[in-house]
């Protein structure tokens, strides 16, 4: 993976086209995780494999300009906006990730970065901000290579690259690369797949099981009390661990026959398992963390009573967070209004975001 340099180390005929400046502009979905990705060894790599509902009205955009470095060889040059401001701490992470990215994309050490990045989604709220983020500026990047390069691109290639460099950013952030289910980590159920980069299934899931929507419901728009990278690494040492990773591969292989096989239940049954074990976690863990509000209680209450109630095919999950993700097929809409209706109450502000299985990041022609 990667651009050559010639053997001064600089981007031989790269130059012209960066005169004028190379630009990108990509827009990419958050995912939510059904079988959860807690936990994790070495760079970015998984302690066990994650399945997630890519999503489709809760997404990033990033724009990326490349242009000469003013001493080239130094590492990347960036300045970096988020939602039109400068944003040190922001600054510093992207700063981090290009730094350990350099290997698989050398041109970088050659350019200076403008990246202007934005969410339609709050920040830090456990709704995978940044998977989303880190997912756009990798396509942005990977993008600019394949402009420098001047060659033919193979889509294919192209996103499991894109992964790949998203996954080194985030590592929920390499499944946000892929339509509706994605993949990632080595799973003996799932065909190519690898800790590496996310894929997709393998196989076509049941009709039922290709249009669910996503109604989230912001409970709480806050950052979270403790972020990812500190929740993951709490799974060290933690005295349920290895009970926990391998609940996650048996939850994998039930979640994965009932997407083949249309079996809500099912579905349903692991969803909320994973979604209860993660923040089980989190507060077993040492320092513990409760991550949900006492309005996430009440709405996890009121779905499950509503379901005993109607019969209704609907299930909730959550994130590192105390927001609430309600899933169901689009036939059950109509029916979810009421239940839908009276959750607006729990929210901050009635706040919802009405959300569906999206297909994956879409090239942007920004200005």
């Amino acid at each position: 993976m990667g651009v050559q340099l010639d053997k001064s180390g600089k981007m031989s005929g790269f130059n012209e086209l960066l005169l004028n400046g190379v630009s990108s502009c990509w827009k990419s979905p958050s995912n939510i995780a059904l079988v959860k990705y807690w936990g994790k060894r070495g760079n970015q790599i998984p302690a066990n494999a994650s399945i997630s509902i890519t999503l489709s009205e809760a997404y990033t955009i990033t724009k990326v300009k490349a242009k000469p470095a003013a001493k080239p060889g130094n590492g990347p040059e960036v300045l970096f906006w988020f939602e039109g401001e400068h944003n040190s701490l922001f600054s510093a992470k992207i700063e981090n990730f290009l730094k350990d990215i350099l290997p698989f994309m050398p041109f970088l050490d050659q350019v200076s970065l403008e990246i202007e990045s934005g969410n339609n989604f709050p920040h830090s709220a456990g709704i995978a901000s940044s998977a989303s983020g880190m997912s756009a500026l990798a396509v942005c990047l990977c993008s600019i290579e394949n402009q420098l390069l001047q060659q033919p691109v193979d889509e294919n290639e192209f996103k499991r690259k894109v992964s790949f460099i998203s996954r080194i950013g985030s590592g929920s952030a390499c499944r946000s690369v892929f339509g509706q289910y994605a993949v990632w980590g080595k799973h003996q159920d799932v065909e190519d797949s690898t800790d590496e980069y996310a894929v997709s299934l393998g196989f076509e899931p049941h009709d039922s099981m290709k249009n669910i929507h996503d109604t989230i419901f912001i409970v709480d728009p806050t950052a979270k009390k403790v972020s990812s990278r500190v929740g993951h690494n709490l799974m060290n040492g933690h005295v349920f661990a290895e009970a926990r990773y391998e609940q996650a591969k048996m939850n994998m292989s039930q979640i994965l026959k009932a997407i083949r096989t249309g079996d809500w239940d099912l579905f349903a049954a692991i969803t909320e398992n994973e979604a209860l074990s993660l923040h089980a976690m989190m507060m077993s863990s040492s320092p513990g963390y409760v991550l949900m509000h006492p309005n996430s209680l009440i709405i996890i209450d009121k779905i499950i009573n509503f379901r005993k109630q109607t019969g209704a095919k609907l299930c909730f999950t959550l994130d590192a967070g105390p927001n609430i993700h309600l899933l169901y097929p689009h036939q059950e809409m109509a029916i979810l209004r009421p239940l839908v209706s009276e959750l607006k109450d729990f929210c901050y502000n009635n706040s919802v975001i009405e959300d569906m299985m999206g297909s994956g990041p879409a090239k942007l022609n920004c200005r």
